[in-house]
């Protein structure tokens, strides 16, 4: 069989985060715009004859069983009784736990890449259906186009952004999704908005786009992390009128601020705060495996 090949895997931002309801199985309901950045894992696969899936170095804080990776090839495996293995090597370079879907990203593109070295011919529309079974943001990275979501997170609307460049602030704490979740002070009932209330004078005008377009968890997570709060109100002090306020991506802890240009992020970026991550990304139109199925 032949050699590791690499593929990469993007980060995702949250342009907004809403709550608007619960399902009876627990599942909140939400609205989001899911905006694709240039900054990868990568993850290097070796297909191999005698069916065993095998992750073949350590992720810190992550065993081999638990890894969205090899639960993504063995459910592929699974699905199309595919006969063949895989050996799997990752390349972290997504803070993990940060709300920019490092781990749905990762699963995704071994769903994708797989589906080309095993030769199984899936359609999006199945790996997508799959990528759920794995977490409600795998599907987005199949999908492979910045989005409009709905649903769980599952419900998904081409959108054209303008790829702005992002600062995006990593503080130094790992927030739990599912306290967050859990907080009675969290708002779960935020009115549905529409894309084109997005799209149009909201994504234009500053004022619209912070009083009616933010992160529901925000406020929460602020609370329970002042790091998170420190992060976002340090971003501030930069901040553009046109681009709005900071903002923070998923159920946190990672916060970004919109900006005109690459030197503007870097320059913002390079007088972060001490004991903080940062990085500066721009914007994807589409994930690099976006051709590897229809």
């Amino acid at each position: 069989m032949q050699d590791f090949q690499s593929f990469l895997a993007p980060a995702k931002i949250n342009l907004f985060l809403h709550i608007t309801g619960q399902r009876a199985d627990g599942y909140h309901l939400l609205q989001t715009v899911f905006q694709l950045i240039d900054l990868y894992d990568t993850i290097k696969l070796k297909p191999t004859s005698d069916g065993v899936v095998k992750r073949v170095n350590e992720v810190a804080g992550v065993p081999a069983e638990q890894d969205l990776c090899v639960r993504a090839a063995k459910l592929l495996q699974q699905y199309t009784q595919c006969p063949l293995g895989v050996e799997i090597l990752i390349e972290k370079r997504i803070p993990m736990g940060g709300g920019l879907g490092g781990g749905s990203s990762d699963a995704a593109t071994v769903l994708l890449a797989l589906n080309n070295l095993w030769q199984l011919n899936l359609s999006r529309k199945e790996l997508m259906a799959l990528g759920l079974k794995l977490g409600a943001d795998v599907p987005f990275f199949i999908f492979g186009k910045n989005a409009w979501a709905e649903g769980i997170g599952e419900q998904l609307t081409e959108i054209n952004l303008h790829n702005s460049y992002y600062v995006v602030l990593n503080p130094n704490v790992h927030v739990s999704t599912a306290q967050i979740f859990a907080n009675k002070q969290l708002t779960k009932n935020t009115n549905p908005k529409t894309m084109s209330d997005f799209s149009g004078t909201a994504k234009l005008t500053a004022g619209n786009l912070n009083a009616e377009f933010i992160n529901d968890l925000e406020r929460v997570v602020c609370s329970e992390y002042p790091a998170v709060l420190d992060c976002l109100t340090w971003l501030n002090q930069f901040k553009l009128s046109q681009f709005g306020d900071a903002r923070m991506s998923g159920s946190g802890a990672s916060v970004f601020l919109e900006v005109a240009d690459k030197k503007t992020a870097v320059d913002i970026c390079d007088q972060k705060p001490k004991g903080v991550q940062g990085f500066v990304a721009k914007g994807l139109n589409q994930h690099p495996l976006m051709n590897f199925t229809s």
